[in-house]
């Protein structure tokens, strides 16, 4: 076969990542990059014959009841596995969510509140939520919903959507996720609509969140809260975050100068709800969900197939 530069095995591992993790397809990946199609397709064609992608099958009719029950003993917690095709959708993302909707709608009942993150796997989840009557529901964010950039967070959306779906008001938290310095936060903290907002989220029986992934792809990378240093420090110790909470491998906080600066629900807090659930659908979260649930901050999890089968490997 022939052999490829570093250069070259680099281009076709991002064209890899952009079509098949983050479903671009050739056209729009031809335009990211600036190069044709067929030499796309061709990148495409080649990964797979070198082994750098290898196709899985996953069979609807697997039974995951059994690796249920495992990662549900191994880590103390509800775990629902879900397969990509769940119901008709056709990515893992779209199918996680859609069944985390259905979760929420079962086990929603009057006076709840709902706490939840943002991004796009939250996003999934509040776009397929039915509308439901159920008295007494309040819905609020857990975390800063303003950024610096023009990186869609999908924090307004999700919110509005939750909010339409029990038919109640949304709560924001129209504040930047990490602020420049301590003393602005604290300040900011006691203002009393502020608090009202933290409070709600405090006072919340159930959590819905996802896990960020730590590096380029990271959605909290791109919207101008970290210098480049700040960066290089959660790349080396950080597995993921959970409401901005960047975490280590264990669930301990990566950086607590940073942390300090992060407005929104605390991790302890994650650990009372009644019903705290993480969501996840790409296997690149597997470290991230893992530390989430070995350190109690999640109760429930629901998350698709091939990051089920990840897990099953961690200590």
């Amino acid at each position: 076969m022939k052999s490829y530069d570093e250069e070259k095995i680099k281009q076709m591992l991002l064209i890899s990542h952009l079509y098949y993790e983050k479903n671009m397809g050739q056209v729009e990946i031809s335009k990211k990059i600036g190069l044709s199609r067929p030499t796309i397709s061709r990148s495409l064609q080649t990964a797979k014959e070198m082994g750098l992608v290898k196709i899985q099958i996953e069979n609807p009719f697997v039974d995951f009841k059994e690796l249920e029950q495992q990662l549900s003993d191994k880590y103390k917690a509800k775990i629902s596995i879900v397969p990509t095709n769940y119901k008709g959708e056709t990515t893992a993302l779209n199918s996680v969510g859609m069944f985390a909707a259905e979760y929420l709608s079962r086990i929603i009942k009057p006076e709840d509140i709902i706490g939840i993150g943002w991004g796009k796997t939250v996003h999934a989840v509040t776009k397929h939520i039915e509308k439901r009557n159920v008295l007494g529901v309040q819905a609020v964010q857990l975390k800063g919903s303003v950024s610096f950039e023009n990186e869609r967070t999908y924090a307004y959306e999700s919110i509005t959507e939750l909010a339409k779906a029990f038919n109640t008001q949304s709560r924001y938290l129209p504040l930047p996720t990490i602020f420049d310095n301590v003393e602005t936060k604290k300040m900011v903290e006691k203002d009393r609509f502020i608090k009202s907002i933290l409070d709600l989220g405090k006072q919340a029986n159930i959590a819905i969140f996802t896990v960020g992934v730590i590096g380029k792809d990271a959605l909290l990378f791109h919207l101008g809260y970290l210098n480049d240093e700040q960066k290089k420090e959660l790349e080396s110790k950080a597995v993921g975050d959970i409401a901005s909470h960047f975490i280590d491998e264990k669930g301990k906080i990566v950086s607590q100068e940073l942390d300090d600066r992060t407005i929104g629900i605390q991790l302890e807090d994650l650990k009372k709800k009644e019903h705290s659930i993480v969501v996840a659908s790409d296997v690149e979260k597997a470290a991230g969900v893992h530390a989430v649930l070995k350190a109690g901050y999640a109760n429930t999890a629901v998350i698709g197939s091939s990051l089920a089968q990840n897990l099953i490997d961690y200590k």
